[in-house]
């Protein structure tokens, strides 16, 4: 009878212990509460090393006054036509294209063929603002890589290209620049003495090199 008791006692322990190592825990699914990426494909603004195309200014009008002179001009350059070239400048610009040309011991022909060249290369026109007997319209092509602003004035009711005044005016070229020293404080460099306004002889300086 002792003996059967033990037994029994011995089944008891060995199913509570049986029981006690089996896992009841039932597994959980975790649900991912991160909120989706609803925005992936989308360039990242913050990125320091993101680069912003900068946008080109729009175009307003197409110049209809303005773009058949430059048209004319270069057409008359292409083909050697002398009185035509004439005929597109105002008096103060084709006096100052005279002087140039007659320092190098060329023509005014000559001299703007050799500036504007590739005279064949077809120039576009736009957004022209007229003030009364003056007017600006944007060109590109040919020497201009980009729109660039270009003076016209209006002589005996015909509009022509105006005076250059040693600025890049896209049928001449730069006869002047500053020149501006700089010296560094051990921060920065900083700015030394007053700005140099020299004179730009851009034809021999292109020779010569």
């Amino acid at each position: 009878m002792r003996f059967q008791n033990l037994f029994f006692t011995a089944i008891l322990i060995f199913s509570f212990a049986l029981i006690g190592c089996t896992n009841t825990e039932t597994p959980i699914n975790k649900t991912d509460t991160k909120p989706a990426n609803t925005n992936a494909s989308t360039t990242n603004t913050d990125n320091p090393l993101a680069t912003t195309k900068k946008t080109e200014a729009a175009t307003s009008n197409n110049a209809p006054t303005l773009a058949p002179v430059v048209q004319n001009f270069y057409e008359a350059l292409n083909k050697k036509d002398d009185a035509g070239v004439r005929k597109s400048l105002s008096q103060s610009a084709l006096k100052y294209y005279e002087t140039e040309a007659k320092a190098e011991k060329k023509t005014a022909l000559v001299y703007l063929s050799e500036a504007e060249d590739p005279t064949s290369e077809k120039r576009e026109v736009r957004n022209e603002k007229i003030e009364g007997e003056t007017a600006v319209a944007e060109i590109k092509g040919g020497s201009l890589g980009v729109w660039t602003p270009i003076k016209f004035v209006r002589e005996n009711g015909e509009w022509k290209f105006g005076f250059p005044k040693g600025k890049f005016q896209g049928y001449c070229c730069p006869t002047t620049y500053t020149k501006i020293r700089f010296k560094w404080n051990g921060e920065e460099f900083a700015v030394e003495g007053k700005p140099e306004l020299f004179d730009y002889d851009w034809k021999n300086r292109t020779d010569n090199q």
